[in-house]
């Protein structure tokens, strides 16, 4: 039991719960509610945009074959045409349109010169132009289509939804999308010791878990329920767990470990939650437990507050993504230089608290002096979790490693 080689890694851990997980069923969101979300079906173009060849610059719409010789090249100005406006002339060789940013490019124009390279012609009023530079036909315009084409394809199933993203949406004149529901979770803290914030300690330390999961969960895209505090017994654990139905995660903290009172591992088992893996070869966050009943999927956290938030970085937070129709849920990682030294005995692989900073050209990262699993003040300064692997022992001054970016922070 205590053969850390018996342990799964991290990496087999995440694949293992994310095979248990699908994107849920689709809903319809207004596009301001969807940023963050993803696209649960294709999204077909229903207009071309733009809508015609327009011009990219404020100029003049020219024919580019007429300025292949010597220049500069006096050319009539037929009119203006202005964003909004449309032209009412066709560019005949040897004449020129004055246009606007975002205004149809005149029938006969093929480029547009910027106005920084056209000289007003001295007494020559508006009428008339001396353009100092040849252009390439499409040169400063852009053509109808470019960013659809009514009928084609505009955004695949899974797209995750940004700025740009929604901003297509909305150019089609669409005022709603289908994406995955979010995840419904719910959250039990277990433990004779704990009290809710508002009630008077009397020998017990407040339950920060719960309604720190649950900002975690928010903030994932989730939709967190919290089912209150059960005490250290078979009959509590089993009743706060009757009321988690309908949930698309449960997660628990406390309890998932081999003390003599640690129940929820078996009251899992008997609700009928399949037990799929239970501890990881990492340090915080090793007694972690994760099962299914049903659709729902249950996580069984440690209890010390920096290992549940470990381990909702490296496991639930992924999960939460993968039912929200995403495909890239593995936490984001990045390079990095350690800042001092560090040591450990091989065999787990330690998630280490760090506070990153640019300097000489890299992300160096400084240890927390403090790494005990139940303080939360190390992993309020953190910004990134140094990946310590399971089968090194010492890490000196400079070494590559590997940060994931932590996403509790303000």
């Amino acid at each position: 039991m205590n053969d850390a080689a018996t342990l799964l890694p991290e990496d087999e851990a995440r694949a293992r719960i994310l095979a248990l997980a699908a994107p849920l069923s689709a809903e319809w969101v207004a596009l301001e509610d969807g940023l963050g979300r993803t696209l649960a079906e294709d999204v077909m173009a229903q207009r071309t945009l733009p809508p015609w060849d327009n011009s990219a610059m404020d100029g003049y719409a020219v024919r580019a074959a007429d300025l292949a010789g010597a220049l500069p090249v006096r050319l009539p100005v037929l009119e203006t045409v202005f964003a909004g406006g449309a032209p009412r002339q066709e560019v005949r060789s040897g004449t020129c349109v004055r246009i606007m940013t975002g205004a149809p490019l005149p029938s006969g124009a093929d480029a547009v010169v910027m106005r920084e390279r056209v000289r007003p012609v001295p007494d020559g009023g508006a009428d008339e132009v001396d353009v100092l530079e040849a252009v390439v036909p499409g040169q400063f315009v852009r053509p109808r289509g470019e960013d659809a084409r009514e009928g084609e394809l505009l955004l695949a199933q899974g797209t995750p939804l940004g700025i740009p993203e929604l901003g297509l949406i909305w150019g089609q004149g669409m005022l709603s999308a289908p994406v995955p529901r979010a995840p419904r979770v719910a959250i039990l803290s277990t433990g004779d010791e704990l009290c809710r914030a508002d009630e008077a300690p009397r020998g017990r330390i407040v339950d920060t878990n719960a309604p720190s999961l649950a900002l975690a969960v928010r903030r994932a895209g989730g939709l967190p329920s919290l089912l209150g505090i059960a005490q250290d017994t078979r009959d509590s654990v089993a009743e706060a767990l009757s009321r988690a139905q309908g949930f698309d995660v449960v997660l628990t903290s406390a309890g998932v470990s081999v003390g003599e009172r640690d129940y929820v591992k078996e009251v899992l088992a008997a609700i009928g939650v399949e037990q799929h893996l239970w501890r990881v070869a990492i340090k915080p966050g090793k007694p972690l437990v994760v099962g299914k009943r049903g659709t729902t999927l249950f996580f069984g956290l440690p209890g010390n507050p920096t290992s549940s938030l470990v381990t909702f970085e490296l496991f639930v937070r992924p999960t939460l993504r993968k039912l929200l129709g995403h495909a890239d849920v593995a936490p984001v990682r990045v390079s990095g230089r350690l800042e001092g030294k560090l040591s450990k005995p091989p065999g787990l692989a330690h998630f280490v608290r760090v506070v990153a900073t640019w300097k000489d050209g890299a992300l160096w990262a400084r240890p927390l002096s403090t790494q005990t699993s139940g303080a939360l003040r190390s992993a309020a300064a953190a910004t990134h979790l140094l990946h310590f692997p399971r089968e090194a022992s010492s890490l000196s001054h400079g070494d590559p490693v590997e940060l994931l970016p932590v996403s509790w922070g303000a």
